[in-house]
C-alpha cells in the first residue's frame, strides 16, 4: 500500500506559502477547486483557537475527466487535497497521495485509474520539488 501523502516544510510565513502552493500548482494544471479554512471554521462553530491550516481542494480537469470516463466512482475520491498548516519550523504542505486514493479497493484493477493517479502524483511532486527548489534559491 502506497503512503498516504507526502509533505515540504517551508521556512515561509503561512500566507507567503499559500501563494506560492497556488502558483506552484498552477504551473502543474491544478486549480483550487475548495478551500477550507480550518482555524476559522473551528473558531466559529467551537470557539477553540488552532493554528492556521487550511484545506485545499486541487483539480487538474484533464487527469479528473480521464479518471471520471474510466470510473464515475473516482468523484468520491476527488479532489486531490493540499493541506497548508504553519508549523514549529515555517509552514508545511502535505499532498494526498492519488495512488493510494485512487486505488483502492476494486479501483486498483482499472488500468487507466491507476495511469491517471500516477500522473496525477508525478505532478504533485514536482510541486512539492518547486516548493523545495524555492528554498534552495533563498526566495
Amino acid at each position: 500500500m502506497p503512503p498516504i501523502a507526502f509533505s515540504v516544510t517551508l521556512p515561509f510565513p503561512f500566507s507567503k506559502t499559500l501563494e506560492h502552493v497556488t502558483e506552484a500548482l498552477k504551473a502543474e494544471g491544478f486549480g483550487i477547486l475548495t478551500t477550507i479554512d480550518v482555524k476559522a471554521t473551528l473558531k466559529n462553530k467551537l470557539d477553540v483557537d488552532f493554528r492556521p491550516y487550511q484545506i485545499l481542494g486541487a483539480c487538474n480537469p484533464p487527469l479528473a475527466h480521464r479518471a471520471l470516463s474510466s470510473d464515475a466512482r473516482v468523484g468520491l475520491l476527488l479532489p486531490c487535497n493540499v493541506v497548508v498548516e504553519e508549523v514549529e519550523e515555517g509552514t508545511r504542505v502535505s499532498f494526498l497521495n492519488p495512488e493510494a486514493a485512487l486505488t483502492i479497493g476494486d479501483l486498483a484493477e482499472n488500468e487507466e485509474v491507476r495511469q491517471v493517479a500516477a500522473e496525477a502524483k508525478a505532478r504533485l511532486q514536482r510541486v512539492a520539488e518547486a516548493l523545495s527548489q524555492l528554498v534552495a534559491e533563498g526566495v
